[in-house]
């Protein structure tokens, strides 16, 4: 009888999340689909299109030993639906004041604080801390407000411009930079928007949060490793410029042109995965070593206590 109330208990919760859900969408329809459609049709927003399949299925692996846990929690729940309620009135009554890209930005966010308040207020906080990695990732629906996304495009520019002046230095080319500019002996390369790596860039970050969630551990680690992320990006840039340069100089000028400029993007991103996975493999290694003499200590811990 107990087994039939709870499973009849988990139907009602699933019951009410789902059309809560539903709501959500079709209050929401306008703006989820521009936001598909920019992600659809925007580089700098492609990674968005990845987010919920993710989401969804680290959500489905890890819940399915969680039909224990549930329990209502309303008053948490009703809290994060008041936050998302008051982002919701802020966009609509101060529409001109915000503009249309943090407009957007706020809209989506609502939205997750809503779906985030359904959790919480369908299964408890246990599910929710349970699940807190794939809950959270769904902020990354979120779209960067096109001011901002253009500082990000900028620092990658410069970064990735000083990385490869470095490259050619080390190599022994003549080279001078002014700005995005690299100036060489037969050759002048301006480090454009496009060639900032800003998609590569996202979609190596999400890759890396993903790894670090599924394969590390210790805060230690996962700190380490995320922060490896950005200058993996901006290293992984700056090579696939120098190399597309030496090409062009030493080999054949049609390389600065050609299919690897335009479409080898996934070698060298490829390459720099390669070298994160290097890098999780280490971090791995040493949480092992440092959990074992810990265990160790505290299975003697245990021993002297059963002796005394």
């Amino acid at each position: 009888m107990t087994r039939r109330n709870n499973f009849d208990w988990l139907g009602k919760r699933d019951g009410i999340f789902a059309l809560l859900i539903a709501v959500s969408l079709v209050i929401c329809s306008r703006s989820v689909i521009g936001l598909l459609r920019t992600a659809w049709r925007t580089d700098e927003y492609t990674h968005i299109l990845l987010v919920l399949p993710v989401s969804l299925a680290l959500i489905f692996l890890e819940g399915r030993n969680l039909k224990n846990l549930p329990t209502f929690a309303p008053g948490a729940g009703f809290v994060l639906f008041l936050l998302s309620a008051a982002t919701w009135s802020a966009i609509h009554l101060y529409p001109t004041a915000l503009g249309a890209d943090i407009t957007r930005a706020l809209m989506i966010f609502a939205l997750v604080l809503f779906w985030l308040g359904s959790i919480v207020g369908c299964y408890g906080f246990q599910v929710f801390k349970a699940l807190l990695f794939p809950v959270l990732f769904l902020f990354l629906l979120v779209p960067i407000p096109g001011s901002l996304l253009d500082k990000i495009v900028v620092f990658l520019q410069q970064a990735s411009t000083g990385a490869t002046f470095v490259l050619f230095k080390l190599s022994g080319m003549p080279v001078m930079k002014d700005g995005f500019i690299l100036s060489l002996p037969t050759l002048q390369i301006e480090v454009a928007k496009q060639c900032s790596g800003i998609r590569s860039s996202e979609m190596l970050l999400i890759t890396g949060l993903i790894l670090t969630h599924l394969f590390l551990r210790t805060l230690w680690s996962k700190v380490v490793f995320v922060a490896f992320i950005v200058p993996m990006a901006i290293a992984k840039n700056a090579i696939r410029i120098f190399t597309l340069a030496m090409l062009g100089i030493h080999v054949n000028p049609d390389f600065l042109e050609g299919r690897l400029h335009h479409e080898g993007g996934g070698v060298f991103f490829a390459l720099a995965l390669v070298v994160l996975l290097a890098l999780l493999w280490v971090l791995q290694r040493v949480e092992g070593r440092i959990a074992r003499p810990q265990s160790t200590t505290m299975h003697l811990e245990t021993l002297a206590r059963s002796l005394d």
